[in-house]
């Protein structure tokens, strides 16, 4: 598998690269950078996570106002 663009509501976020026998995401927008160098089995994997973490800050933003 070569590098891969991830999207994230139509926004690419980062990419991932194969790196031992799962994939690496590499964060190049700011509010998924958290994500950034962890590894994933599959990039659903890292659009659940993506889609969790921005859930969560979505969540917190709402809770602090």
């Amino acid at each position: 598998m070569a590098k891969q663009v991830i999207e994230y509501a139509g926004v690419p976020v980062g990419i991932v690269v194969p790196d031992r026998d799962s994939l690496k995401f590499i964060a190049v927008k700011f509010h998924v950078h958290e994500l950034d160098g962890q590894h994933f089995a599959s990039s659903s994997d890292v659009l659940r996570a993506i889609h969790k973490l921005m859930s969560t800050s979505r969540a917190s933003v709402h809770h602090a106002a």
